[in-house]
């Protein structure tokens, strides 16, 4: 697919995609939302990539939020079917993915880029970040899975507070609460962040796959029985196999 707004880099098993939109702070549109969709989609099937990293162009945002004037007309229906439509396409897609993905957060991430950061596995953020979901000044909420996510990574009081006071946080408070992972200078972030994802890629894909279905099911009734069939099913595959005669052998292992 010979993507628009977005670009593909592969170096090694770390693929990175970029948004590029630097016109509009790489606001989502519906093009780059599917865009989105459809490069994660190659990059599962894709035997070579073990790791996927999203950012954004330039140096002030990740993703500044939505691309308002596309629905700014919308109705009940379709604004019920953009909301749907997004998170079944992409924001789900992202957390549920057998791969892991790293948000680099360069910039602002405000709206749909707080969501779309959140929605992936770990979020690194550059120094200058910042981060908020603004949807209540506009007389809406956060439609692509905001006021589900954010409670889960910073408890519901801080939830409430962002979302009802639709302010943005500095990336040393986003880390305080527990939002980004780590933060780094704007030159550092995407070095570190392919630091941490070559440090992943070395280990199990089969695991981390596993794990990332095992981690999303935490919050419901059924995580210990996953973890526990998981684990079961783990011991019937390959990598398993060579991860265990590399310990008993005293190597490295081979995934």
């Amino acid at each position: 697919m010979n993507f628009q707004n977005i670009l593909l880099e592969n170096e090694g098993q770390i693929s990175t995609i970029t948004i590029n939109r630097p016109q509009s702070l790489n606001a989502l549109n519906g093009a780059t939302i599917s865009e989105l969709s459809e490069a994660l989609s190659q990059l599962e099937q894709d035997s070579n990539c073990r790791v996927i990293i999203i950012t954004g162009s330039g140096e002030k945002s990740f993703v500044a939020g939505a691309d308002i004037k596309e629905f700014s007309d919308f109705g009940q229906d379709k604004a019920e079917e953009l909301a749907r439509n997004g998170q079944n396409s992409l924001f789900n897609k992202i957390e549920n993915l057998r791969k892991p993905v790293i948000a680099a957060v360069n910039g602002f991430a405000l709206g749909g880029g707080l969501e779309l950061a959140m929605a992936c596995h770990i979020r690194y953020a550059s120094e200058n970040a910042k981060l908020g979901l603004p949807e209540v000044t506009l007389g809406l909420i956060p439609g692509y899975g905001g006021t589900q996510r954010l409670p889960k990574l910073v408890g519901k009081g801080l939830a409430n507070e962002m979302i009802f006071s639709a302010k943005m946080i500095s990336a040393s408070r986003a880390k305080e609460i527990g939002l980004v992972n780590e933060v780094f200078s704007l030159e550092e972030l995407l070095p570190k962040t392919k630091e941490l994802a070559t440090l992943i890629s070395k280990n199990s894909p089969q695991g981390i796959s596993k794990a990332i279905a095992a981690v999303n099911a935490s919050d419901s009734a059924e995580g210990y029985e996953l973890e526990i069939k998981s684990f079961g099913e783990l011991f019937e595959m390959e990598d398993k196999k060579e991860g265990v005669s590399a310990f008993l052998e005293k190597r490295k292992p081979n995934f």
